[in-house]
């Protein structure tokens, strides 16, 4: 009988244990662009990173914990490359606050619920706001 009560209760621990684990996982991201880094080297593992248009940049100034991204000229510039992008999420070129280049970032533009959307797809710690890049401001998928 003792058996029977050990064994759900080993369960449940195990089943909270792996469910915690998923939000501390510094790869939860559903896409690279946004994964933390502490260099640049550590973004883009599945794809040639020769071929991706613009410097592959972890943009540690502006985002604790860094953010995988790299500049671009324009949308078309994000995700053209094999490998770069693992799946469908939406990217847009913007330049973030002051930085003098843009950058490949996850939007949050035109979909349904704006409010829940990078928390749901990129990141639980992600939230919808504006990149701060003045006149060519875009909404993306940050942490705060």
């Amino acid at each position: 009988m003792k058996i029977v009560i050990v064994l759900p209760v080993f369960l449940l621990v195990a089943s909270v244990y792996v469910t915690a684990c998923d939000y501390d996982d510094d790869d939860y991201n559903e896409e690279y662009a946004g994964q933390s880094c502490e260099g640049p080297e550590e973004c883009y593992p599945e794809a040639d990173t020769d071929a991706i248009e613009g410097d592959i940049e972890c943009l540690s100034d502006w985002v604790d914990g860094g953010y995988c991204t790299h500049t671009c000229q324009n949308d078309e510039n994000c995700c053209a490359v094999v490998g770069e992008c693992k799946s469908d999420l939406p990217q847009v070129c913007a330049p973030l606050e002051s930085a003098p280049e843009n950058y490949c970032f996850v939007t949050c533009e035109d979909v349904e619920d704006e409010e829940n959307y990078c928390e749901t797809y990129v990141h639980p710690d992600f939230h919808c706001r504006s990149t701060g890049g003045g006149s060519d401001n875009r909404k993306v998928c940050l942490p705060n």
